[in-house]
């Protein structure tokens, strides 16, 4: 993590990237309220005075860790960046989808590392829990998606951001940072920017953005 700390904090402008599936994307579940990609843009390139950064979001909805390596070079590659949040894993722990856990674990290690060919840091995330007993088909795989996410990170030694970790601390929460069982709302994403915020060490009480309502 010091690594993305130090862009933090360089005079060289830098290029984050967040790459994922409907959850990053922000799309519909934020009802035209900020999604944390946005949070962070408002926290790093106007609270922290990085202005001159760029911050890209080209997360697409449904998306699993086979798209996020079909796209790569059109959505990631031709921008050049410095940094590539990765959050994925909601759709690939479906199994009608068809990708059982090794695979994922396999595409997991192929972003990272083409990722890095790019000359980019990646920066793995987990994503927000399941709502309980609504999804099971999912739900009974999620947890070892997410184990597999943490082992990648730690194989690579790579930042890791342990989002569900983080909501799993504040259970009494979850449904109120949810609009559906599987999409956060904008207190969830929120509480991505908490979490995000916190890991990188740009969480400030005095900030507007750090001191948005949670539930």
């Amino acid at each position: 993590m010091d690594r993305v700390k130090a862009l933090l904090i360089s005079e060289k402008p830098v290029k984050w990237i967040f790459y994922g599936d409907s959850i990053t994307h922000g799309a519909l579940h934020t009802f035209g309220c900020r999604d944390y990609v946005e949070l962070f843009a408002e926290r790093v390139r106007f609270e922290l005075d990085r202005t001159m950064d760029v911050i890209i979001n080209t997360a697409i909805s449904g998306d699993t860790s086979r798209s996020l390596l079909e796209g790569l070079n059109w959505r990631v590659a031709q921008f050049r960046p410095d940094v590539v949040f990765v959050m994925i894993g909601m759709n690939d722990c479906d199994r009608q989808n068809g990708i059982i856990l090794e695979e994922f674990r396999s595409n997991l290690n192929s972003l990272v590392q083409q990722i890095g060919d790019i000359g980019a840091l990646a920066v793995l995330q987990t994503t927000c829990p399941i709502l309980p007993d609504l999804f099971p088909e999912r739900e009974t795989h999620f947890a070892r998606y997410m184990d597999a996410i943490r082992h990648v990170a730690c194989d690579h030694e790579l930042p890791l951001i342990d989002h569900a970790h983080y909501w799993k601390e504040q259970p009494e929460s979850h449904f109120f940072w949810m609009s559906n069982s599987l999409h956060a709302n904008a207190y969830g994403h929120r509480a991505f920017a908490m979490c995000l915020f916190q890991s990188l060490d740009i969480y400030d009480r005095k900030s507007q953005t750090c001191r948005l309502h949670l539930p």
